[in-house]
């Protein structure tokens, strides 16, 4: 599972970057949201990933932000919502915006995203009401953009999905640990106190 990808901007596209990483170019996938905070061509940049893999599909998904990736995993839950439709939500609507219509229950602003009708609104808040609120909370928890904390709960979410937790679960447990402990506490420290409670 690829988790993040940095490496040099080849091409870019307000739904694609072709990213260069060691000589290997990726091409993922990526919101406006994304695109928007995009360095030039020719820079280097991180992109937290989302790797979808299918029998006649391997395609990648990157996101600038923790919360954005979050959001995305969040929405594909959903039966009837694949990736491309999680990410024209997310180009659509900022992840705030979208917690807080879910754990609202504002079907209407929900179903005013292009490919998501009034039943698949309902369908979203029903399944998601709780969810989005947990979301919204690392967000509010993560606003001061302290990126080291952000690293370390990429490290530490990928190793507890290689352990065979879902993401979501993953996500949600090492968010829980981050909001507990300090800056100096290390990766490793996180997982095991992910995994001992």
């Amino acid at each position: 599972m690829i988790t993040f990808l940095d490496g040099c901007i080849e091409e870019k596209t307000p739904t694609c970057v072709v990213l260069n990483v060691g000589g290997v170019g990726y091409e993922v996938f990526v919101p406006l949201s994304t695109y928007d905070v995009l360095p030039a061509t020719g820079e280097n940049f991180r992109l937290l990933t989302f790797d979808y893999l299918r029998e006649d599909q391997h395609l990648l998904y990157g996101f600038a932000k923790q919360r954005e990736r979050a959001a995305f995993l969040m929405l594909i839950e959903v039966n009837g919502i694949g990736p491309k439709l999680a990410l024209t939500a997310l180009s659509r609507i900022n992840v705030r915006d979208l917690c807080d219509a879910i754990s609202g229950g504002d079907t209407r602003r929900l179903a005013s995203i292009s490919g998501i009708g009034k039943r698949l609104a309902e369908r979203i808040v029903v399944e998601l009401k709780d969810r989005a609120v947990a979301v919204s909370g690392e967000i509010g928890a993560s606003a001061s953009g302290d990126t080291v904390r952000d690293s370390r709960g990429t490290d530490a979410v990928a190793a507890l999905v290689a352990l065979g937790y879902r993401t979501a679960e993953a996500e949600r447990t090492i968010a829980a640990v981050i909001r507990t402990v300090d800056a100096t506490v290390s990766v490793e420290q996180i997982i095991r106190k992910a995994l001992t409670g």
